[in-house]
């Protein structure tokens, strides 16, 4: 760290899952850039007793509403939301309230809390973490907004690229949690699959970037090296690439706009590799179109949506769903919950969020499953 910048204050939320284990490698590696002056982790107390320890840290939250006051009462430079799901809402809300940079991992906050969060989120206040979203941070750049044609969002196509829509009907919970590139939770492995995660990212994109959802789109690029593009008006398309490496784009996340030596590896020019890019079976993987449509509707119809799917998921696994079953769940649950009149504030936000997930609950117990 230069002598003339303090080292940066993280207060980490989530830090036991696989985003916040690979901050604090970040953090580890540049004692001179960073201090960790807060932790905060759902049920792995043991971990992250462990971390506090390692890292000297006396703040502790367990739990998303003590992650929450945790937020409010701990000063910080930069907060790393990396809570799963709904329940990042709340601290995503307190971070932007406050004065500290949000390093977004939890893109569910932003989706479901769109009307109550974006008007939060004044300039250079979120520093997307996801790589896609990082890619497109780096990648506008090199232009303005009104240069910009689209946003090109790359999938890795996740463990069933390629299967067509009857070969995806007898898939299992053990199947679609052995992603062929990243070592995720089970909830965005399994998004990954049915490719909910990519419509979530197209949500998401929209919201970070002003851009419309025609101007979106999504590519297949099986190698995760190519981590998103945007193509502008002039026709050039900017990329950013690398290896798969999710420490990079948290690097960034943590001291934006400033890069950190020798956090990930560079792509060795001297080896012959192709790179490839395919257009998204939407027969099979439904799930991106349906995100747009939820994603222009706006309100509370995205809470709704990533409500319906959690639930969705946790009874895949537990076999009370088929795969192929999961995203005419979330519509059907998006046909019975309905919009309510006006401009969502938190509270309605978090009532379409229990409704959806009641109404999935009922859905799954009347189908007979066991």
């Amino acid at each position: 760290m230069t002598a003339d910048r303090p080292r940066r204050r993280v207060l980490l939320l989530g830090s036991t899952g696989s985003i916040g284990t690979q901050a604090l490698d970040v953090v580890a590696a540049n004692p001179d850039r960073f201090e960790v002056v807060g932790l905060a982790a759902g049920a792995n107390r043991a971990l992250l007793d462990e971390q506090a320890e390692r890292f000297g840290v006396r703040a502790l939250a367990q739990g998303a509403e003590a992650a929450e006051a945790l937020v409010r009462d701990v000063e910080a430079d930069v907060v790393v939301n990396g809570i799963t799901g709904a329940a990042g809402l709340g601290p995503t809300i307190a971070a932007l309230e406050g004065d500290a940079v949000l390093a977004l991992a939890n893109k569910e906050s932003l989706i479901i809390g769109g009307p109550v969060v974006k008007p939060l989120m004044t300039p250079g206040r979120v520093v997307p973490v996801d790589s896609e979203h990082s890619a497109i941070w780096q990648s506008l750049a090199s232009g303005t907004h009104d240069e910009v044609r689209r946003l090109v969002l790359t999938a890795s196509g996740g463990p069933f690229r390629g299967r067509n829509r009857a070969e995806l009907a007898s898939v299992t919970p053990e199947q679609a949690l052995a992603h062929p590139t990243w070592s995720m939770g089970l909830m965005v492995t399994t998004n990954s699959a049915t490719l909910v995660n990519k419509g979530l990212e197209v949500i998401e994109a929209h919201l970070l970037f002003d851009v419309p959802f025609d101007a979106i789109e999504v590519v297949v690029h099986p190698q995760s090296v190519v981590h998103s593009m945007v193509e502008f008006t002039d026709g050039a398309t900017i990329a950013q690439a690398s290896p798969p490496d999710m420490r990079l784009p948290i690097s960034l996340a943590l001291d934006a706009p400033h890069r950190i030596p020798g956090v990930g590896a560079p792509i060795d020019w001297t080896i012959a590799q192709s790179w490839t890019f395919e257009p998204l079976d939407e027969d099979a993987f439904p799930a991106v179109a349906l995100a747009k449509v939820v994603g222009a509707a706006g309100g509370t119809r995205p809470a709704v949506f990533n409500a319906a799917n959690e639930q969705a998921v946790h009874a895949f696994h537990a076999r009370r769903l088929g795969f192929l079953d999961i995203v005419p769940l979330v519509e059907a649950v998006l046909a019975s919950v309905p919009e309510e009149p006006g401009a969502p504030d938190r509270a309605a936000v978090l009532e379409a969020d229990r409704r959806a997930r009641e109404a999935a609950d009922a859905i799954i117990a009347s189908s007979g499953a066991s």
